[in-house]
């Protein structure tokens, strides 16, 4: 049975008149802080630490809480500056533990998070970095949302910030976490925005803060070719790329823009990314379309293509969506599918179905705004139920270093 969260006070939206501290990179918290003549440049480093601490170690949403830092700092901090987190505005528990939160950033930008636990060390959460998306891939629920804009570096690390919250996370600890893992896919195309992606990771990776090292967050591309290089030399991320197809006739019609950047074009730019060894892999993922990209001789072509290059490839069976033209590949094409590419010698997971029932699994994600009647709910559902094999044998959960969606 799917349960809606209950919302309590962390729901409520941040002041829009306020900026807030939550978000910002080392360098603009510091900045700030002289900008507006709280602190002398001089003490700005020694200040800025002691709030990125209180911010992003100890999770703190009052400046009341920031207990060394004097009184007349935080009443000074308060008239100028917000600790409050986005507005959440619905948050859903799935019935095998997935969480997606729909969280609102201001009138008419809502994206959505999800959090999945059993995946890589603990628990991976699926962050957006656009509301929308451009790119029309035609098995995929949130391409057929169109862009409202990118979400800054700020609305990417408040994600999660209130995945954090809601799993009383703070302070931050090495033991017993549940978010290890950070994938980049969730709405949008992050290569599309690159400057507050890469700004972001700096800020999750920093091991005074939230400490979720760069290994441990991986971002997925659909194929934006100019800025695959660039990822890795300013952010040393995993890379993951969304393939789905080995020629360029059936990639051009799942993936549009491949017919920008062609398949040669893309194998170029993956195989000069920075680092790539068999302890940094690059995963590419691969929907399960029934009739489609699912048989044999695609595997073996599958094999072909990546000949070289370090890769684990997630196979990943399609999860239905009100007026998705595709069906799910049958189990036992999935697993033929697995086994030639497996003999190849390339580590090829079948992705279980995580929170189908409220909409979270891969390629399920779209904002509120255009939610579905409650007769399409109970559609989806029971395709899902129907396309969930009888037995889940031979099958993996996501692994370290994938994303979701």
């Amino acid at each position: 049975m799917t349960t809606t969260l209950d919302l309590s006070a962390a729901a409520r939206p941040a002041p829009a008149s306020l900026p807030s501290l939550a978000g910002l990179t080392f360098e603009q918290l510091k900045a700030a802080l002289v900008e507006t003549g709280l602190v002398d440049e001089r003490k700005a480093k020694m200040r800025a630490e002691q709030l990125w601490r209180w911010v992003y170690h100890y999770g703190v949403t009052s400046f009341d809480e920031m207990t060394n830092v004097s009184k007349a700092l935080r009443n000074a901090l308060e008239e100028r500056f917000t600790m409050a987190r986005p507005q959440i505005v619905e948050r859903q528990l799935s019935n095998d533990g997935t969480r997606k939160y729909l969280i609102r950033f201001a009138p008419g930008v809502e994206a959505e998070t999800v959090f999945i636990p059993g995946v890589g060390r603990s628990g991976a959460l699926c962050v957006s970095s656009q509301v929308g998306c451009t790119l029309n891939c035609t098995f995929c629920h949130t391409g057929t949302q169109k862009l409202v804009r990118n979400l800054t570096a700020a609305e990417i690390i408040t994600q999660v910030m209130i995945a954090r919250d809601d799993l009383g996370e703070w302070p931050t600890s090495n033991e017993d976490r549940q978010i290890t893992n950070i994938v980049f896919m969730g709405m949008g195309e992050p290569l599309y925005n690159l400057d507050h992606v890469s700004d972001a990771i700096e800020v999750i990776a920093d091991s005074h803060g939230i400490s979720i090292g760069r290994r441990r967050m991986t971002v997925s591309t659909s194929g934006v070719v100019p800025k695959i290089v660039e990822l890795g030399e300013r952010t040393r991320a995993m890379l993951a790329i969304s393939l789905h197809a080995t020629n360029d006739a059936l990639r051009d019609e799942l993936v549009p823009i491949n017919k920008r950047y062609p398949l040669a074009e893309l194998m170029d730019a993956i195989r000069a990314y920075p680092d790539l060894s068999n302890s940094k892999r690059v995963t590419f993922e691969y929907v399960m379309l029934k009739g489609v990209n699912d048989s044999p001789a695609e595997a073996r072509e599958l094999v072909r293509l990546l000949k070289g290059i370090p890769s684990k490839i997630n196979l990943i069976p399609f999860n239905p969506w009100p007026g998705s033209g595709y069906e799910c590949s049958d189990w036992d094409q999935i697993e033929t599918f697995a086994e030639i590419v497996n003999r190849a010698g390339y580590a090829s997971p079948i992705r279980t179905p995580r929170g189908r029932d409220i909409l979270a699994a891969c390629g399920q994600l779209k904002s509120d705004s255009e939610k579905m009647r409650a007769s399409e709910r109970l559609k989806l559902e029971r395709a899902a139920q129907e396309a969930s094999p009888d037995s889940t044998a031979n099958t993996h959960l996501y692994g370290e270093g994938t994303n979701l969606a």
